[in-house]
């Protein structure tokens, strides 16, 4: 009997733009979700969903074996910033903030995120997104900053 390695490692990605600057309106917004989901494929990342919002990016996605969390959201981060650059999607030179945030989701759990990060736009009408970040580091006993 061969032995394979097996994971199913959702985790639910939030990163932001370079001083929350609200940089993607629709048009953009929705490019960017494109190659971000496109990108993903290419490097054999399952992302179930993401949405790109005018100041954060929240991604729901299936961690590979053989990847790190910090490598996975560098080349994420990296690719789509190069692209954007690339492509002139915004007017200004762009980057990514530093930092993210990760947060694990059971399998059962999975289609509630998903559900939450495909309504962010309705989601986002009542809540900032500084106030939405504070609410996941609160919520899961992190400190900002450490």
């Amino acid at each position: 009997m061969a032995l394979h390695s097996y994971s199913r490692i959702w985790l639910h990605i939030i990163w932001s733009t370079n001083n929350r600057e609200k940089f993607f309106a629709n048009t953009s917004g929705k490019t960017v979700s494109e190659f971000l989901f496109n990108y993903s494929k290419e490097k054999n990342f399952f992302m179930k969903v993401n949405y790109v919002n005018p100041d954060h990016v929240h991604a729901l996605l299936e961690l590979p074996v053989n990847v790190a969390v910090e490598d996975c959201v560098k080349l994420l981060k990296g690719a789509s910033s190069h692209y954007i650059n690339k492509e002139s999607i915004v007017k200004s030179k762009f980057s990514w903030g530093r930092g993210y945030a990760a947060f694990s989701v059971s399998e059962s759990q999975s289609g509630k995120v998903m559900e939450y990060i495909r309504n962010q736009k309705e989601h986002h009408r009542v809540k900032s997104f500084a106030e939405e970040y504070a609410e996941f580091i609160k919520k899961h006993g992190l400190v900002e900053n450490r």
